[in-house]
Parts: C-alpha cells; structure tokens; sequence
C-alpha cells in the first residue's frame, strides 16, 4: 500500500507566540480602544501642562509680546511676594480645619446613618448630599447675604440678646465662616463614600463582636475602623487636595478679605493671571501648588502603611 506525499508529511503546529511578540499583538488590539481617551488626556492635561511650565518662564502679558526671564517669577514668588506666603498660610489652616473636621464629622455621620438603617438613613444620605449637587457660587452669594453685619444669623442672635461678631469683616470669623460654607457643601461626598465602606463590612463580623461584648466605641475603633481605613484613606486623599485648591469659596464669600485674610493659593494665582495681567508669574504660583500637592500627597502615601489595614 503507497500513501500520497500529502499525506506522508506531518502537519506543521503554529509556532508559540514570544513574549514580545504577545506584547506586540496586545498593544495592536487595545490601541482603537485606548487611543480616543489617551488622545483627549494629551490634548487637554499634558500640552497645557507644558504649556504652563514653559510660560512660567516668561514675563507674559494677556496681551503684548512675552519676554524669556527664566527663574525670575519663582525668585519673586519665594523670596519678594509677601502676599504669596499670606496665601499659603490661608491655604495650609484652610486645609487643616477643613480635611480634619470634613473627616471628622462624615465618618461619624456615616456610622450613625449605618446604624440608623431604614428609609430614615436614605433620606439622611439624600438631605446630606443635596449641597454637593448645588452650585457653589450660588451657596457662597447665600451665606454671604446671612452672614452680612445685619444678616440673618445676627439678627437671630439679637432677638435672644447676643451681639454677633462681624462674620466677613474680621480675619477669625471670616477664615471660620470660610471653613464652615466649605464643609457644608462638601460634607456630603465623603458622607456617601464612607457609607459606602461601611456597607462593605460584613455584618457577620459587627455582630461577632457585638456578641463578644464589644461596646459601641470599642466595636467603632477595633473592628469598623480597620476595615473602613482604605476608605478613609482615599477620602483624606481626595479632601486634601480639594482644599488646596479651594477657589469659589473665597471668591465668592469674602473675595480674599479682610485685607489677605482668606486669600488662598488659587485666588492668589487667579488675580495675578487675570487681574494683574501676569500670566506667567500666574503659572509660577500654578507649578509650587501643584509640586506642594503633589509632596502631600507622597508623604500621605508613604505614611499609609502604619494605619490603613487592606485585609479583608
């Protein structure tokens, strides 16, 4: 019996794929996907982000030609600008007040609404959350018109024989007041993600150390809190960096008053881009925010190990 040569040769198996070769045929068939996101994160984040460092280079005006003064706008930021170093004050105390009792009082809020439970809680979450969604110019205008020499809130003190304070017009209350609107309207967020961590927990686990014997603060800090503190940690993280950047609220509320009092990083970057006409010393004061937010937020991370627990 003969056979045919098609048949007396053995069939060739594809050749395995290397490496490189399957990094290669990976590449190839994410980039349609990636390439529409990756583009509009060229376009909008990295060229403006050049952009800004190469014009903080230069005595720039809004309108006129620009002069090349390389390191000069950082030598007047750090060592000419006393207003720079008002602003940074105001940002850092703003910063502190606010992330601290922002954390405070959400976390607390949250553990409550957990063991509210019920249609009770979901309408606490919704009546928390509602300032988040609402305009902050709209809130700033608000609480200025309450907060105003004869407002609302002096009026009230009045009627019970209380001279308020002069909310707007002095550096302490006006910084307070600042903190105060602030947290009002940002509380919300963090109320509805730490709720969300707290939901994560396994009920199993809360009722073992109720039937332990675990208190209600002992039951919080032993048990809730170690499995809540990756959630706490993304919430730090986030509510640090908004309240560097904090804008709106000064502007709107005391426009940086009395005198510097609450004049921030970003209100002072603002007034020089756009009220000064000094658009690169404005990207100077942009490139140290964003390098001290950028600090902040290594050192947190690098500090996350001795408190945030990631096991389950």
């Amino acid at each position: 019996m003969t056979t045919s040569p098609l048949q007396a040769a053995p069939a060739k198996s594809p050749s395995p794929r290397g490496p490189r070769s399957q990094q290669r045929h990976g590449f190839r068939a994410a980039s349609p996907y990636l390439g529409p996101g990756m583009l509009g994160f060229a376009l909008f984040i990295v060229v403006p982000l050049v952009a800004s460092l190469i014009i903080s280079f230069f005595d720039w005006p809004l309108f006129g030609a620009p002069q090349f003064v390389g390191l000069e706008n950082y030598r007047y930021l750090l060592a000419g600008d006393p207003a720079f170093w008002i602003s940074l004050r105001n940002t850092l105390i703003f910063a502190i007040l606010y992330t601290g009792v922002n954390l405070a009082v959400a976390l607390g809020l949250s553990y409550w609404l957990m063991n509210l439970g019920g249609r009770w809680a979901a309408f606490f979450r919704v009546l928390f959350f509602i300032p988040v969604v609402t305009p902050m110019i709209g809130n700033a205008l608000i609480f200025r018109l309450m907060l105003n020499d004869d407002g609302i809130v002096n009026q009230m003190l009045g009627v019970v024989g209380i001279q308020g304070p002069q909310w707007l017009n002095t550096p302490f209350w006006a910084m307070l007041s600042l903190v105060v609107m602030s947290l009002w309207q940002g509380m919300g967020y963090n109320i509805i993600v730490l709720g969300a961590g707290i939901a994560g927990i396994n009920p199993s686990v809360i009722e073992a150390s109720r039937i332990d014997g675990a208190g209600a603060v002992s039951r919080f800090f032993r048990v809730v809190f170690p499995m809540l503190s990756p959630t706490i940690f993304f919430c730090t993280i986030m509510t640090v960096i908004g309240a560097f950047k904090v804008f709106a609220q000064p502007y709107a509320l005391t426009e940086g008053g009395p005198g510097n009092a609450t004049n921030t990083l970003v209100l002072h970057l603002y007034r020089n881009g756009f009220s000064f006409d000094k658009l690169g010393y404005a990207s100077a004061i942009a490139w140290v925010l964003f390098v001290l937010v950028m600090l902040v937020t290594a050192v947190q991370f690098s500090q996350q190990k001795r408190w945030v627990t990631y096991d389950s």
